[in-house]
């Protein structure tokens, strides 16, 4: 096996994966009250389909989509629906939500498959499509772009090559790297739906050395199929889109352009494992698998959880915090956000909870001048100057910031981190694009 990466920038900080990688998945027990965004994807959020009083049942659809980029949203378990609210979501987005619970004497109801449909590879693309659009799948490595949208490319632009990301290259995190461990078939067989949705006869799987029991695994699932399991160089950004198919294809997704526009889609693991489920049970989004970790919890787990969980259980199931915790992350620590309250749900795209220690969370809100050391350009995967971007942004002028690229930028962090001014460079590019148009 080759190693194989992208060619430019990237950074090495610590992985910590040691905290959790080996904690195998535990199903975490059924909440009492969930509270379920309507808005967990990219796109037109879902239009409520369910009434305070009405009973539910685990798996039933409470919000419609209300656009072609949209994903319908279901119960997570059964109960009845008390309340609509808003939830404040760690991006700093007010979002509408639908309150159920559970009555205190009412039976844990899990979800059951209606059937088993063990020819599912040989249903029609379109079929395969539906049920995915059906189930409410979207991207859960964090970007929450619903799956049927991304595996419906323009005629014009036809798909060669599907590549599952299991690489995971953020620090902590390690729910795909125990859910390629424990599911390695389903993410295999996951993959061969996309493939047949696309008409594409090769498949690819890209993990980090750094997980070589996973590609173990990966390898004796992916045995006499067309699918290629490619280990990659230990590298952030590695897990992102444009850096994975330049390391796996060597194709170089165009400025503005999308995978799509080399005939590239690319998919997580956890949203193939997902795509499985789906299509042979007919099993909806409404539980994924999340990395509790950090050095500021007491006991890092991967739990499996039911969307709408407040993210204060699923720290209270794995003891709890340390004296020492000083931040909470949604994500990882390089492009996650800080939470502001524990109550904030569990969405079909929440990969992980860092919990940080003070000493590795402390922060100033002064940062120093740039001094023009170039350690940025060196670091970005994009070929980008992230010193410019961050200088136009600065003082106003984001449209200078645009002439250099603004939007290539994917926010991933490497700029920030070996600044050694400081600088915020990340959070004034988040700037700049709210002030120009792409």
């Amino acid at each position: 096996m080759s190693f194989t990466t992208f060619p430019l920038g990237g950074i090495h900080p610590p992985e910590r994966k040691e905290l959790a990688s080996a904690v195998s998945i535990e199903v975490m027990p059924q909440p009492q009250r969930v509270v379920i965004p309507l808005s967990q994807h990219i796109g037109a959020p879902c239009k409520v389909s369910v009434e305070v009083g009405q009973e539910v049942k685990a798996g039933e659809v409470i919000g419609t989509p209300e656009g072609f980029v949209s994903a319908p949203v279901h119960a997570s378990i059964t109960g009845k629906v008390t309340a609509f609210t808003s939830v404040l979501m760690p991006i700093g987005r007010m979002v509408p939500a639908v309150v159920i619970e559970r009555a205190a004497n009412h039976p844990v109801e899990a979800w059951q498959p209606a059937e088993d449909d063990k020819d599912y590879l040989k249903r029609s693309p379109d079929e395969l499509k539906g049920r995915i659009k059906a189930a409410g799948i979207v991207g859960m490595g964090g970007a929450t772009f619903p799956t049927h949208v991304k595996i419906s490319p323009p005629k014009e632009k036809p798909i060669d090559s599907v590549i599952i990301n299991g690489a995971e290259c953020e620090p902590y995190l390690t729910a795909d790297h125990r859910v390629m461990l424990e599911y390695p078939e389903s993410v295999i067989e996951g993959l061969k739906i996309l493939m047949t949705i696309l008409g594409v006869t090769k498949g690819y799987v890209g993990i980090e050395s750094n997980k070589p029991d996973a590609i173990t695994k990966m390898l004796e699932a992916a045995k006499g199929s067309n699918i290629e399991v490619r280990t990659l160089q230990i590298k952030y950004p590695q897990g992102a889109e444009k850096m994975l198919i330049k390391s796996i294809l060597n194709r170089e997704v165009p400025a503005g352009g999308l995978p799509m526009d080399v005939g590239v889609v690319v998919q997580n693991v956890g949203t193939a494992n997902a795509v499985y489920e789906a299509c042979r049970y007919g099993k909806p989004l409404i539980e994924r698998v999340v990395s509790v970790t950090g050095g500021g919890i007491k006991s890092p787990k991967n739990l499996k959880v039911k969307v709408g969980t407040p993210v204060s259980q699923l720290i209270e199931t794995c003891g709890g915090l340390k004296p020492t915790a000083g931040k909470i992350i949604s994500g990882g620590p390089m492009m996650g956000f800080a939470f502001y309250d524990l109550n904030t749900p569990v969405i079909k795209g929440t990969s992980g909870i860092v919990v940080l220690e003070q000493k590795d969370a402390t922060g100033s809100d002064k940062f120093n001048n740039c001094i023009r050391c170039g350690r940025c350009v060196d670091a970005c995967p994009m070929g980008l100057m992230p010193l410019m971007l961050s200088l136009f942004s600065e003082k106003g002028h984001y449209a200078d910031a645009k002439d250099y690229h603004l939007f290539d930028c994917f926010e991933c962090g490497s700029c920030t981190y070996v600044c050694p001014a400081k600088r915020p460079i990340v959070q004034q590019i988040k700037l700049a694009k709210t002030q120009v148009k792409p």
